[in-house]
């Protein structure tokens, strides 16, 4: 039973050597360091015409989304004012 426990404890004194080493050989990373290409500012697009282009692309789609609802609305209208007048009027009168 004492071979298993001194074999268990070297074991582990071994895993947490290993995890120091490993840890002491990993470079930290710098935080100056940027991944992929580097654009130059004249290049990029500032974030108030990202913002600009948005809100006019969130007013067009509002546009769009008013006319049909304003179309729909003529349509619905037209199909009341039609049966209402088929209602006053009694069908041999229609024909």
């Amino acid at each position: 039973m004492m071979s298993v426990t001194c074999i268990t404890q070297s074991m582990c004194i071994v895993m947490l050597m290993i995890s120091v080493l490993g840890l002491i050989c990993v470079r930290p990373i710098d935080a100056n360091q940027e991944t992929g290409t580097i654009l130059p500012a004249e290049s990029r697009p500032c974030v108030d015409c990202h913002a600009f282009e948005f809100m006019q692309r969130a007013l067009q789609d509002l546009k769009k989304t008013a006319f049909n609802l304003d179309s729909r609305t003529d349509t619905l209208l037209l199909r009341v004012e039609k049966r209402a007048l088929c209602d006053c009027f009694p069908t041999s009168a229609l024909s």
